[in-house]
């Protein structure tokens, strides 16, 4: 059990899977005051007898709040397995995600189309009790937890503001601590990916002020001012850069599309290059998601400039 703390108050707890490179990259953030506490995503199925564990740890005896950014089974698939060991906890997700979570059929049976294999190791997505979901306003230690809406990553995606931390998901993509203070960042666009959307979903972000962002996949930075404009820029840079190898310079094949792309984007994106500085399990995990996010790419760029 590894368990980040940034403050008396806030954690970070790491939810590694058997598989290689799966480490530091699902996890749950912990807000705690007291015994009590509200979560921001619980993980896998898989995961949540190390969530448990990790509760014990913090002497968290009330869980308030899971606060779900959206309804992935990395970060809400063991959702129901949760409520079974905390059924005081209310469950905040974006209005679009209730009914999958409720019957969750159609989520796993997409979620094993969409990872295969990958999908049986997270774990079956078990139903959430229907009185378990709240709505109206959120307040946690008489202070209120702000929803925003960010469908950029996918439609019932929603990030969250408590305190002096936005808990981000993966609206600014994934990030990755190095051995050296530095950091890994890449954008995390699904294979229905619309550029307009993303880049919106950044922007209502920025209009937050400086905070301390709170990623999904894994880990925190300072200054959120400046990482939501790096996200920014980054998210440009690769749209642009999927677009000319597809439709200026021709590449036709999916695959060719993605391996020129990446080639292109490890010399010209500085957060992206630092991609040769991660573990070497990390960075196989690592190529699986650059594959899926360059594919999402590559699809919207066909279909908008250069379908012929």
């Amino acid at each position: 059990m590894k368990i980040l703390e940034l403050s008396d108050e806030l954690y970070l707890v790491d939810l590694p899977l058997p598989k290689t490179g799966f480490r530091r990259f699902i996890s749950s953030w912990v807000f705690k005051s007291g015994n009590k506490a509200f979560l921001v995503d619980v993980g896998a199925s898989a995961s949540i007898e190390k969530l448990n564990e990790a509760l014990e740890y913090l002497k968290v005896k009330k869980v308030e709040f899971v606060l779900i950014t959206h309804i992935h089974i990395d970060h809400a698939g063991g959702l129901g397995d949760f409520l079974s060991y905390h059924p005081e906890a209310k469950v905040i997700v974006h209005e679009k995600g209730v009914k999958h979570l409720l019957n969750p059929k159609k989520l796993w049976e997409g979620s094993i189309k969409v990872l295969g294999d990958l999908a049986l190791l997270y774990g079956e997505i078990k139903p959430v009790p229907e009185e378990n979901f709240a709505d109206g306003k959120l307040e946690f230690e008489g202070s209120e937890i702000r929803v925003v809406k960010t469908p950029g990553h996918a439609p019932h995606h929603q990030s969250y503001v408590y305190d002096r931390y936005l808990f981000a998901g993966e609206a600014l993509g994934v990030h990755q601590y190095l051995k050296i203070r530095d950091f890994y960042m890449r954008p995390a666009t699904p294979p229905k990916f619309v550029y307009e959307v993303a880049k919106e979903s950044i922007e209502k972000l920025q209009k937050l002020g400086d905070l301390t962002v709170c990623f999904g996949h894994f880990g925190y930075e300072e200054g959120s001012s400046k990482i939501i404009e790096n996200s920014a820029k980054q998210l440009d840079l690769w749209v642009e850069t999927v677009e000319d190898i597809a439709c200026e310079k021709g590449y036709q094949e999916e695959a060719e599309i993605i391996q020129h792309s990446r080639e292109e984007l490890i010399r010209s994106d500085p957060l992206f290059a630092k991609y040769t500085y991660l573990d070497d399990d990390i960075k196989q995990r690592e190529d699986y998601f650059i594959e899926n996010t360059l594919r999402g790419m590559a699809g919207y760029v066909k279909e908008r400039f250069c379908p012929d």
